[in-house]
């Protein structure tokens, strides 16, 4: 990974760009993320982190061959006490080129997720299902066509030609997410642990994409002055985390 400034640097050179002006006027906005690597509970005592909502448990859809990783899509239910929602997020998208017929704006979205120097377009459509469906879904009793929506179906058909879905998807978890925030509430950061005991901690912030730059270099001297390792490859961590919720083979 590039060092943080020179992270920042780059981001704000290509904001720069000729892209700049299309992503402004879009009104879109920009979610900053790094992820953190080391103990969990030093990184929580070291940014002083406070619960910021309950936990909640998720689980990802793929197959053995992390098929539809390999695409650009996640499949994600995240199941609260009072049911579930489920998304379809397809990374590396135009934002700016896809209208409401394929992003509704009730049920969808389409921002830009910064992971050191890129910026892509991410779109997220989600669907809510209550604890039944829920259930039924992580159990294999219901097939995910069944559970997803017209618009995530949509998507899929007509923005990926990624429909219908690959044979073998399979519900993979639980993982258990903690929800934590820093004093103020500047930062959001998502603590995940895996059945196996692995962690995965991300730390954020959503800002105006004009924003990102300054925002990522703020975020980045607030986790070296806390003393917080920041990850390596900030671009393999969705993938690593899929690849350790696989069956060994």
């Amino acid at each position: 990974m590039k060092r943080p400034f020179a992270a920042a640097i780059a981001l704000g050179a290509a904001l720069a760009g000729a892209a700049a002006p299309a992503y402004a006027a879009a009104g879109r906005r920009a979610e900053v993320q790094v992820a953190l690597c080391g103990d969990p509970a030093a990184i929580e005592r070291a940014l002083d982190l406070k619960p910021r909502a309950a936990p909640y448990e998720t689980w990802l859809f793929d197959d053995e061959s992390m098929a539809l990783h390999e695409r650009g899509l996640r499949l994600r239910l995240r199941i609260r006490a009072d049911g579930g929602e489920l998304t379809l997020k397809a990374v590396d998208q135009p934002c700016t080129a896809l209208g409401p017929a394929l992003v509704p704006r009730r049920q969808g979205k389409c921002e830009y997720d910064v992971h050191g120097d890129r910026m892509t377009g991410a779109v997220s459509i989600s669907v809510a299902l209550d604890a039944r469906a829920s259930a039924a879904l992580v159990a294999g009793r219901m097939a995910l066509a069944e559970a997803m929506s017209e618009a995530q179906v949509r998507f899929l058909r007509e923005a990926t030609s990624a429909w219908p879905l690959p044979p073998g998807l399979r519900a993979l978890g639980p993982i258990a997410n903690r929800v934590l925030r820093t004093p103020g509430g500047r930062y959001d950061v998502d603590a995940q642990q895996l059945p196996d005991g692995r962690h995965f901690v991300e730390i954020s912030a959503k800002v105006p994409v004009s924003a990102a730059p300054a925002t990522q270099r703020a975020l980045h001297a607030r986790i070296e002055r806390a003393g917080v390792a920041m990850c390596v490859d900030q671009g393999a961590q969705a993938g690593n985390k899929l690849r350790a919720l696989l069956p060994p083979r």
